[in-house]
């Protein structure tokens, strides 16, 4: 049995660890409120984006973009990966990499090979360990995305699919459902199909075609539009992952201070039947003396 002294210690040293972590659930807590307002407020404007796009698309038939248009001859497919920076996040990384993994592996059985842009440090040390082709990568994003961080690593795997080199390119995320709860999704970016932007709109794209005069002519316009679509789902997935991570940082952070608590309540059981036992063992040994003595 550990001495008095080593489990006072221990005591001690557990207080620390739980002052740090209450410390760093509280600050989830106010980082979690600003990430989930982000989020919420960017996805009117993905989803909108998402209409027009549809609406576009449908209303000049004879213009077709790289992005709605297959690659079947490529054998390469584009993976953009997008993880936290920093840890003590529970599962969620571990969750979407492990999908990731799995996807790419069938991937591979298939014959195809792959090109990851990671977004966030454990993604991109990762897709490292694994062997991955990482063509781009972004870290140290903040508390903040930015866009205009995510459009020059976004836009490689984007030229490379106008150029015929992609057969598809997958967004690896993690989607906000509440403050208990993220899923893990894995959808295909690209090729963009009619059907798949339709669904993205909240309010449904319209059954009619529509007829739009363009200026200066439609294909400048539609190259303009599908590429600001495409960067705006990983802007959205982006701040969507952000918002996952404080609130599964909060919850863990929450669980490891509980856990310390009750530890701490075991370690000072535990203190309290050693300092019994010696303060026992001692009245033992006066009495003993004391007898010998008489």
């Amino acid at each position: 049995m550990a001495s008095s002294k080593e489990i006072r210690g221990k005591i001690k040293s557990v207080e620390g660890t739980k002052k740090i972590t209450k410390a760093m659930e509280m600050v989830s807590v106010s980082k979690m409120r600003k990430a989930q307002e982000r989020m919420r407020a960017g996805r009117p404007y993905s989803e909108k984006i998402g209409n027009i796009a549809a609406n576009l698309a449908q209303a000049n038939p004879e213009y077709k973009h790289a992005f709605l248009t297959a690659n079947p001859d490529a054998k390469v497919a584009g993976f953009v990966v997008v993880t936290t920076d920093k840890g003590l996040c529970g599962g969620l990384n571990t969750n979407l990499l492990r999908a990731t993994t799995a996807k790419l592996k069938d991937l591979d059985a298939v014959g195809q090979s792959a090109e990851v842009v990671a977004i966030g440090n454990k993604g991109l040390g990762f897709m490292n360990r694994i062997g991955a082709k990482v063509v781009a990568h972004v870290t140290h994003l903040g508390d903040k995305p930015h866009i205009e961080k995510l459009v020059g690593p976004v836009k490689v795997l984007l030229d490379a699919y106008a150029e015929g080199k992609l057969n598809a390119v997958y967004l690896c995320y993690t989607r906000f459902i509440n403050t208990m709860k993220q899923e893990t999704v894995i959808k295909q970016l690209l090729p963009l199909t009619t059907e798949g932007m339709k669904t993205a709109a909240a309010d449904g794209s319209p059954a009619h075609a529509w007829d739009y005069l363009y200026e200066p002519d439609a294909p400048t316009v539609i190259d303009e539009l599908l590429v600001r679509y495409a960067e705006a789902l990983v802007y959205q997935a982006v701040a969507e992952n952000m918002a996952s991570e404080q609130s599964a940082r909060m919850v863990a952070m929450k669980a490891a201070t509980d856990n310390a608590g009750t530890l701490i309540g075991e370690l000072k059981l535990i203190y309290n039947k050693t300092r019994q036992a010696a303060i026992t063992k001692e009245l033992s040994e006066i009495v003993s003396g004391a007898a010998a003595v008489g």
